[in-house]
């Protein structure tokens, strides 16, 4: 399978993502800020985290992994947590992980969770 970020941005995605003959797809579906005893945190940074991490659990569930994910969606309950989720991200993915991206500002099915994330992943 050959995978390529079209136009990538310098802030770590891309404007498309190339897929050519895929053997699999994995659609995550969002992945919330609670750990499996129901905790959720309170601060938006440990909350990027904690999705984070559950998303990387599914990935590796379907012995994938974060360089098999070719688009993610945010949804974020307000627009001051562009930056801290941007950051974390960063750190998450690191420079090389381009997928392609959609952030979406909107409300969330429970208050405590600042954001959600979903992706697509492909091998």
């Amino acid at each position: 399978m050959e995978r390529r970020a079209i136009n990538p941005t310098k802030t770590g995605w891309a404007q498309a993502h190339e897929v050519k003959s895929p053997n699999r797809w994995l659609y995550v579906s969002g992945q919330v800020p609670e750990d499996p005893d129901g905790l959720v945190p309170t601060d938006i940074t440990d909350q990027c985290r904690l999705a984070w991490s559950n998303i990387e659990a599914q990935l590796i569930a379907a012995d994938m992994g974060l360089t098999n994910i070719v688009k993610m969606t945010f949804f974020l309950s307000d627009r001051q947590y562009i930056q801290p989720a941007y950051e974390v991200r960063k750190e998450v993915l690191g420079p090389d992980i381009n997928p392609a991206m959609t952030i979406i500002i909107t409300g969330i099915y429970d208050p405590k969770w600042l954001l959600e994330i979903e992706c697509v992943a492909a091998d």
